[in-house]
């Protein structure tokens, strides 16, 4: 078994100590980006673009810079758009009390053991999904055509387009927070309504909710407009189908918002848990015959540098050798099982800690694969940003508790209940890791076949990453639960608690397969909902170019509609974009300049939330800058919504005069 890293062939700069001190440095910054954008909005963003714009304007004055260098960098830093997805699962522990915050040092292992495997996971995953794969993986695309261009000029509008996003972004986001505007455009109503037997009025509730961030109108513009009007029908099925349905034939008294968003939360969000779980296995049934073969690759470069034949392989196929993948892997299952046993005995399982560490070891090492592929697969199809990471998350999750309810549950008191629940997150929390770490790798990877960088370098440079990310993700999340709590943990306030909508869902499920009351019906509907889209999908692919992604339907129906209808708009808006681009005399550029730009929108009120929750924290006050009351509610919505319209246009006719000018179509 060959263990041997290659050898440096050549004199040229890529992985050296300034590239991975600049990722390791941006890393830090994005992670708490992203970390709260995740948390309020249901979504992460890639990083990797505007690190790669960052790491040309900020090294070109330095002698020897390569293209590749500058890869590197991006790498790194990339890991801060992946790695915090670990808040999709890791708040669950907390919604469900049993944690009060975030130990750091569990937390810290957690992230970044689980963000090992899924470097180590990449490794042969990279030849069946990128090598010999004809995936668009449009991100990692973008990513090296940036890096090739490199240019002082297009370094610097590119620049220019992340700091004015992002001041612009940043600056709407403290008027919210003067409450001069309104967050929201939204309202609830009614219908059918009838006295009920006590007087209340009851009846049908639906209603519409747009939330003003410039964050979700650059998520849009990046994922697309398939995977946009996906978002859309998703939220259709939800709020003009199901909820509506629901109300209707279950009345309930109160408020027209709050029984509409109950039966939303409570009921119909299962219908894209269902969705999303049956298009992520339909994924992996496509994946397995790409799986092995890259496998096969893989253990076929390994014998032929252990033959002595490793300098005759081509740069951009020398990986990190099979032999050591496999070594480090089973490295890092020794710290895990000790994590595993310390929570086991810790909550009160210490009679079953020895199943409990085998099966949960033997369940992170398969599952962690397993997840890898999928979301590998996923961001070479859609990118990084909209891998289906919640969707997997939800297979992982309901697995590991079946395991527990099944195996474990019948060997402990009732009481223990609770602890299985907290024992299911856990694993699943590890799991998770290695997923979103594998995802954003082979986006990487492919940037990196496309510009002649070393696959095993890269992977080396992301394991920097993994740690860099893992050493704030814990502090990062203590100051938001501190500040704003997540929504349905005890003792929250709800107006100001941050959503966490995966992690939500994904204990809730633990929850209900532990328990005994998981939404089996809602599921099963659900599950059918995404085999009718994935033959509907299939067809559209056949018979035209367009397509109605499964998975982001699924999301769709299980979001919130304050993200779904920005996230919709947020598409429309770069298409619009995109098509003037065509027009242009780079059309490239152009619309790598919305790409950056997009990426300067949700930096700027991601870190604008993280420094507005220390506020929170150090001055004990839930609104510190507010400078009106309630009273002024309904100018604000009204001047919050005419603003936002406004600020959109004037962001993207800048943009326009900055790319340069439309050439007419003849």
């Amino acid at each position: 078994m060959d263990t041997r890293l290659p050898t440096i062939d050549d004199a040229r700069t890529e992985l050296t100590w300034r590239a991975l001190i600049l990722g390791v440095l941006i890393t830090l910054v994005f992670t708490a980006a992203n970390a709260y954008f995740g948390l309020k909005a249901g979504l992460t963003f890639s990083t990797s673009i505007p690190a790669a714009v960052i790491s040309m304007a900020l090294l070109r004055n330095f002698s020897g810079v390569s293209v590749q260098e500058n890869n590197i960098v991006q790498t790194v830093a990339s890991a801060a758009g992946t790695l915090t997805s670990v808040i999709f699962v890791l708040p669950g522990l907390v919604m469900v009390g049993w944690w009060t915050g975030f130990p750091y040092w569990t937390s810290f292992t957690i992230c970044a053991l689980g963000g090992v495997l899924g470097v180590m996971y990449s490794i042969p995953l990279r030849r069946a999904l990128v090598t010999n794969s004809d995936l668009p993986y449009p991100e990692g695309v973008a990513c090296a055509e940036v890096l090739k261009v490199g240019d002082r000029t297009s370094n610097q509008n590119g620049l220019r387009a992340i700091v004015v996003g992002s001041v612009v972004s940043a600056l709407f986001v403290i008027v919210i927070a003067m409450q001069l505007f309104a967050s929201d455009v939204v309202q609830y109503f009614r219908f059918g309504t009838r006295t009920a037997a006590d007087g209340s009025e009851v009846g049908g509730a639906t209603g519409y909710d747009f939330n003003l961030s410039f964050a979700l109108l650059a998520v849009g513009h990046l994922i697309g407009l398939a995977v946009g009007i996906a978002f859309f029908v998703g939220a259709a099925i939800a709020w003009v189908g199901a909820v509506p349905w629901l109300t209707l034939h279950h009345p309930e008294a109160g408020a027209a918002g709050d029984v509409a968003r109950a039966a939303w939360s409570h009921k119909v969000r299962f219908l894209g848990a269902g969705t999303i779980g049956i298009a992520s296995i339909w994924t992996l049934l496509k994946l397995i015959g790409p799986v092995i073969a890259g496998l096969r690759s893989a253990l076929a470069a390994s014998r032929a540098r252990k033959a002595g034949h490793g300098d005759a392989l081509p740069r951009v196929e020398r990986d990190i050798p099979i032999g050591l993948v496999g070594i480090i892997t089973l490295v890092c299952m020794v710290p895990i099982a000790v994590l595993l046993a310390q929570f086991s005995n810790a909550s009160g399982l210490g009679s079953q800690t020895t199943i409990l560490v085998i099966g949960g070891v033997v369940y992170i090492a398969l599952m962690s694969f397993f997840v890898a592929a999928v979301c590998g697969y996923m961001a070479g199809l859609i990118g990084s940003s909209n891998s289906p990471l919640s969707g997997v998350g939800i297979l992982v999750v309901i697995g590991a508790a079946m395991l527990m309810a099944f195996v474990v549950q019948p060997l402990l008191p009732a009481s223990a209940g609770p602890a299985l629940v907290a024992y299911a997150l856990f694993v699943t929390s590890v799991v998770f890791c290695a997923a979103c770490i594998a995802n954003n790798n082979l986006q990487d990877l492919k940037t990196g076949q496309l510009v002649d960088a070393t696959p095993w370098r890269q992977q080396a440079a992301l394991i920097v990453g993994v740690v860099a990310g893992a050493a704030i993700i814990p502090p990062v999340l203590d100051l938001l639960n501190h500040a704003y709590g997540f929504a349905g943990a005890p003792g929250v306030n709800p107006e100001h608690a941050l959503s966490a909508p995966q992690a939500a869902l994904i204990s809730a499920l633990a929850q209900g397969v532990i328990q005994g009351n998981l939404e089996r019906n809602m599921i099963g509907i659900g599950i059918l909902i995404g085999v009718a889209l994935i033959i509907i999908d299939i067809i559209l692919r056949r018979r035209s170019r367009a397509s109605l992604p499964p998975l982001a339907v699924g999301l769709g129906i299980y979001l919130p509609s304050s993200v779904t209808l920005m996230v919709t708009v947020g598409s429309v808006v770069g298409w619009l974009y995109d098509k003037r681009a065509e027009r242009t005399a780079n059309p490239g550029a152009t619309r790598q300049l919305g790409v950056l730009l997009a990426s300067g929108l949700m930096v700027g009120e991601s870190l604008v939330g993280v420094l507005l929750a220390a506020l929170v924290v150090f001055s004990g006050k839930a609104t510190p800058l507010a400078v009106v009351g309630e009273s002024f509610a309904e100018p604000a919505k009204w001047l919050g919504g005419l603003c936002f319209a406004a600020t959109v246009l004037i962001l993207y006719r800048w943009l326009n005069r900055l790319s340069g000018p439309a050439t007419a179509r003849h």
